[in-house]
């Protein structure tokens, strides 16, 4: 197999589209605390090791060529549409920017950075207040954010899988899930019946769309 390495060294690309979705989500986002800034930077540090593979070196095809060549010879895996490996490995031989792993990947990213717009407002606005988020997403689901920086990640290991991304991505779930639960028992001891009252009816993170939604009024002790 000749490695044709003209597709990747595009460091620019690298630091360009790097720069491009980090601060796209830190518009959506806009960490206060040191909590914020810790699920902000490992987010954007998977963002650094995405665009890396997908412009810079292409770390996963060179550890993958053999195995990748031998089952799949008439692919080149040095050019840089041989990136999208789920469209690659299962046969589409259309553009891979129109496959539909791709096209999938596009209602994850869209999905998650509209999950993190809508929650911030919401958030925004109760911690002005004073009161506890419950309404828009947190009428769903209780972190929201969290579950939206999960679907953007999710997106792009269906648009562009790499080993480095999928080694991350369960540990983020595990830092986000840590994360989750700090941050529960805080507003917990800080609002009692009223957060146990609203974390009683509204899962954690995946929204249960047969039932209603109910907010907790601020001030009553749920009894």
């Amino acid at each position: 197999m000749i490695m044709d390495m003209s597709a990747y060294g595009l460091w620019f690309l690298v630091v360009f589209n790097s720069a491009i979705f980090i601060i796209f989500a830190f518009s959506f986002f806009k960490p206060r605390t040191k909590r914020d800034w810790r699920s902000f930077g490992a987010f954007s540090a998977f963002i650094v090791a995405l665009f890396t593979e997908m412009y810079g070196f292409p770390l996963t095809i060179y550890f993958l060529a053999g195995w990748l060549q031998s089952n799949y010879p008439n692919i080149d895996w040095f050019a840089h549409d041989s990136g999208h490996l789920l469209e690659m490995i299962f046969g589409w031989e259309a553009n891979p920017h129109f496959g539909p792993f791709h096209l999938l990947s596009f209602i994850f990213i869209g999905g998650g950075f509209y999950l993190l717009s809508v929650a911030w407002r919401v958030l925004y606005k109760a911690q002005h207040s004073g009161e506890l988020a419950q309404t828009g997403p947190y009428a769903r689901i209780r972190h929201p954010q969290y579950v939206g920086f999960v679907m953007i990640m999710i997106g792009f290991l269906f648009q562009w899988p790499t080993l480095l991304t999928l080694a991350m991505f369960p540990i983020l779930l595990i830092m986000y899930w840590r994360l989750a639960l700090k941050e529960e028992r805080e507003v917990e001891a800080q609002l009692g019946d009223v957060y146990r009252s609203y974390a009683a009816k509204v899962p954690r993170f995946i929204p249960r769309w047969g039932s209603k939604s109910a907010t907790v009024p601020i001030g009553q002790d749920g009894s």
